[in-house]
């Protein structure tokens, strides 16, 4: 039996093809669960929804900013009229955008950066959380980041920071109605757009994307029934 066999699943972030969204949807894909994937742009989710359909799988392309309330309680909510209920929540939308010092960063790139990495995260799983309570319980799974905070970077490093806290709180919170609560921490991950970015000669301490998918796939499945309130750093051999 596949490892999601049943389970309802929406990742976010979903819009790149050599990013980890794409890993983590192709991953709960091919270990039966029903999948919802999210993007701001439309042509790319409807563009990885094919791709992910290509071998049969039942996909529902959601094109959405969930930085906005009402869209991501949409999100939320067309997941469950499309499958009937929801289980996992894979909260990947954001990353970063802004780097230079902290002098020159405008209050618009501090929002930017806050709003994309932590408060699309609080949105979707405060919208998730009564569908999960009602079905018995779920998996809420936040990306945070390995290591310390790092110079030229200081509203993702505060985002990434409240991903923590976030996570935790969800976790005592979600414990009466058996939703957990976890966060992936990944180390420099094997992007498409990191590598383009920083041109690497040599990737073999890199984090790879398969790793953190099948970290994902570990918190998302019921072999991690005893796991809550854990942040799970992923650094591949680069430690």
């Amino acid at each position: 039996m596949s490892e999601l066999s049943g389970k309802v699943a929406l990742v976010t972030g979903v819009s790149g093809a050599g990013q980890v969204g794409m890993a983590v949807a192709e991953a709960f894909a091919n270990n039966g669960a029903r999948l919802a994937i999210a993007a701001r742009n439309r042509d790319k989710i409807e563009g990885r929804a094919r791709e992910l359909g290509a071998g049969g799988v039942r996909v529902l392309s959601i094109a959405a900013d969930l930085t906005d309330e009402r869209q991501a309680d949409e999100a939320i909510e067309r997941t469950v009229r499309e499958y009937g209920r929801l289980d996992v929540l894979v909260n990947l939308a954001g990353g970063l955008t802004r780097y230079k010092p902290a002098v020159e960063h405008t209050t618009g790139d501090w929002r930017q950066e806050i709003d994309n990495n932590l408060l699309s995260a609080f949105l979707c799983s405060r919208a998730a959380f009564g569908p999960m309570r009602e079905s018995g319980g779920g998996s809420i799974i936040n990306f945070a980041r390995a290591g310390q905070p790092q110079a030229n970077m200081v509203a993702y490093n505060c985002a990434k920071a409240g991903i923590e806290a976030l996570t935790r709180t969800l976790a005592l919170e979600g414990r009466d109605a058996r939703i957990r609560v976890n966060a992936v921490a990944p180390g420099l991950v094997d992007t498409q757009s990191n590598i383009e970015a920083m041109r690497p000669k040599d990737l073999s301490h890199w984090t790879r994307r398969e790793d953190i998918a099948r970290v994902t796939l570990f918190l998302a499945s019921d072999a991690s029934a005893g796991v809550t309130g854990e942040v799970l750093a992923v650094t591949g051999w680069g430690i």
